[in-house]
């Protein structure tokens, strides 16, 4: 996908839109050329269990998700109301969004507690998405089941399992006043998980934030590219990954192969754009993974404190 970028070197912003077939290729030169306008890169980090599974990408009626990777499995319990209702387990690109903004500033901050400004609108634009009701409702629901939810990482040893056992967030407090658009999302800070935080701290991956920003609408595209850049560069020879396995990590709620095959398609378009370093191929049955440089090339001290 780096040609893409070369492309817009070359030709410009305009005529490289131009020249794409359709809104898919569209979405995919408009993220590449958000990523080339950045600044200094943004280090984003994320759990490594989200490389190895992932969140449900669409509203999931059960209580409890499973997903199992090729070396570990994750739980998430949705958390319950005063009722004893279930809130219901996170979902979709901002669910992603929001876990990704807390893991981040935590590890940056060298601290459980993260700050998150006076409102919802300020606690938005933080993380790049647009300011709108649509968007307002969909984010105050998803702050919900993130600060409610539990969590259980389980790690398959040689002869043994490790379980991590905990939550995303361990304490918040929620306002949601219905006539201020303005009103607070949270008090000035929230607390994570210990348990959860202490495995973020020895088991992360390092992402660009401008990168998550550019395809923060498509969960696919963003688990992909969290995957990718755990595998990639630890690689010590080219890797092929069949269809099977790639629906077994990716494909929850499609059903079939045949529905899944070209979303996974366009959303790996999508995420090699804000990843140019990554080589991947298609290759008969799957794709190719060849050993790729890092999208952040080194972990600062304070990161790996």
């Amino acid at each position: 996908m780096a040609e893409v970028h070369r492309q817009i070197e070359l030709l410009g912003i305009e005529q490289a839109r131009a020249l794409a077939t359709d809104k898919h290729e569209r979405a995919a030169v408009d993220a590449a050329f958000r990523l080339m306008s950045g600044d200094d890169p943004t280090l984003a980090l994320v759990h490594a269990g989200f490389a190895l599974t992932c969140l449900p990408h669409r509203l999931h009626p059960a209580t409890v998700w499973r997903r199992e990777g090729a070396s570990a499995t994750m739980l998430v319990e949705s958390g319950y109301d005063a009722n004893g209702s279930p809130v219901g387990v996170p979902y979709g690109a901002k669910a992603r969004m929001i876990l990704c903004y807390l893991q981040s500033e935590a590890i940056r901050k060298n601290s459980r507690r993260v700050e998150l400004g006076g409102s919802m609108r300020a606690f938005m634009r933080r993380m790049g998405m647009s300011v709108g009701g649509a968007t307002y409702r969909v984010v105050g629901e998803q702050t919900r089941r993130v600060c409610s939810a539990r969590l259980t990482f389980l790690w398959r040893l040689d002869k043994a399992e490790r379980r991590v056992n905990g939550a995303f967030v361990r304490e918040s407090l929620l306002f949601f006043d219905e006539e201020d658009r303005q009103n607070k999302l949270w008090q000035e800070e929230v607390e994570l998980d210990e348990g959860f935080y202490e495995s973020l701290r020895k088991h992360s991956v390092p992402l660009q934030e401008e990168a998550l920003r550019a395809i923060s609408d498509n969960s696919l595209a963003i688990d992909i590219y969290v995957w990718l850049a755990y595998r990639l560069h630890v690689l010590e020879r080219d890797t092929k990954v069949p269809w099977p396995a790639l629906m077994g990590q990716f494909g929850a709620g499609f059903g079939l192969m045949k529905n899944f095959r070209p979303c996974f398609l366009r959303a790996l378009k999508l995420a090699l754009a804000v990843y140019p370093e990554a080589v991947v191929n298609l290759t008969d049955g799957g794709i190719l993974l060849t050993p790729s440089r890092p999208p952040v090339p080194h972990r600062t001290p304070a990161l790996t404190a």
